[in-house]
């Protein structure tokens, strides 16, 4: 991995190509002065641009907003407080009403400064507002750079399910300055890596090699080791997404690998008392057990992605789980199909497929596997 990692440029782009509305990522270390022209070159003809911003990360949008003061007519900006609870109805109505307060129309620009909370929920409103207007994505946690800014998906939580309203609605571009999780807590950023090991398992066998390399590199927040796993993990969804948009064809379904137990769980333990990648690492590991006992894998996957997970310190197991009321979740999810249970699981690293009709039992037994 080192060679691969060393010939990475200092600044790497990968696009997601989706014809006319193709967009660049811009995957970037302290590359401040370099943001305003970045934009400018996506956005030609910015001229009102209107950034909602995490309260935890105030500091950078403001820092933002002096960079692009130069280039645009007029700047609104409106702080978002952290964590799920603003992914609501009641913080997205609060959000269209500001803008019409301030004056937004079809030619403002969002800008959403934050991490997966505040990329949905400012995606979801730069996607309703006067029918869509354009948006940018500025993630500042590592589980939003490598997965909730690239694709499309916006939305928010209703109040007992997880990003049950929404729409897809594509960025004009993503800018992705590792400098941004300078600052970010121990578990917040090592909850992103999650995100980074499911690309691998899911598409991507020789990227999971050069993980299990270089796990305690990207523990230590290593620049290079963040900059290439970023672009690869990137490159893996652009990918993905190019070939499957709007969950149509069912490819870009084997982006949820580990999210149908993770979002139960989420559900069920409450919102907040784990991360959304922390919960998708339990979740990986009741899937990839749920895979062995339908005789799909062989359980040396499931050992190569604990030691994986461990390394890079992220939870195996979630001793609280209530199977009784995760099942019940779980039916609600978008993958149910005529009330039967659908899950994404490996055949073998870097592949998984849909699954259909899964016996309800075997999942218990894979929930209960890593209590």
């Amino acid at each position: 991995m080192e060679s691969d990692r060393t010939a990475e440029a200092e600044e790497k782009i990968v696009s997601v190509d989706l014809g006319d509305r193709s967009y660049p990522i811009h995957i970037v270390s302290s590359a401040t002065g370099r943001f305003a022209a970045a934009v400018k070159k996506s956005i030609s003809d910015l001229s009102h641009a209107v950034l909602i911003c995490d309260q935890a990360v105030a500091a950078l949008g403001e820092s933002l907003r002096e960079q692009l003061q130069p280039e645009v007519d007029r700047i609104d900006s409106i702080e978002v407080p952290s964590g799920e609870p603003s992914k609501s109805v009641q913080q997205f109505e609060a959000l269209l009403e500001w803008m019409l307060q301030s004056g937004a129309d079809r030619k403002s620009v969002v800008f959403a400064v934050g991490g997966g909370v505040i990329g949905d929920l400012a995606g979801y409103v730069a996607a309703s507002f006067a029918r869509g207007v354009r948006f940018v994505q500025i993630p500042t946690t590592l589980l939003a750079m490598v997965d909730s800014s690239v694709g499309g998906k916006t939305g928010i939580n209703l109040s007992g399910a997880k990003n049950m309203v929404g729409a897809f609605w594509q960025p004009e571009m993503v800018w992705i300055d590792t400098e941004a999780m300078k600052t970010l807590p121990d578990r917040s950023y090592l909850s992103g890596l999650a995100e980074v090991v499911k690309y691998g398992v899911i598409d991507d066998a020789e990227f999971f090699d050069c993980l299990e390399r270089d796990a305690e590199a990207l523990v230590r927040r290593d620049e290079d080791a963040l900059r290439f796993a970023i672009a690869r993990s990137c490159q893996s969804k652009a990918s993905v997404v190019g070939e499957d948009e709007r969950e149509t064809s069912g490819r870009r379904a084997i982006l949820n690998y580990g999210h149908t137990f993770a979002h139960a769980i989420e559900a069920t333990a409450g919102y907040g008392a784990l991360l959304h990648g922390e919960a998708v690492s339990i979740g990986m590991q009741m899937a990839a057990t749920l895979a062995i006992r339908m005789g799909l894998c062989q359980p040396s996957l499931l050992e190569r992605q604990t030691d994986l997970l461990k390394r890079c310190q992220l939870p195996i197991t979630f001793p609280a789980a209530d199977v009784d009321a995760m099942l019940p979740v779980m039916m609600r999810d978008k993958k149910v199909a005529h009330g039967k249970l659908r899950f994404i699981l490996p055949s073998e690293i870097g592949r998984v497929d849909l699954v259909g009709d899964v016996d309800p039992v075997l999942v218990r037994e894979a929930i209960q596997s890593h209590r």
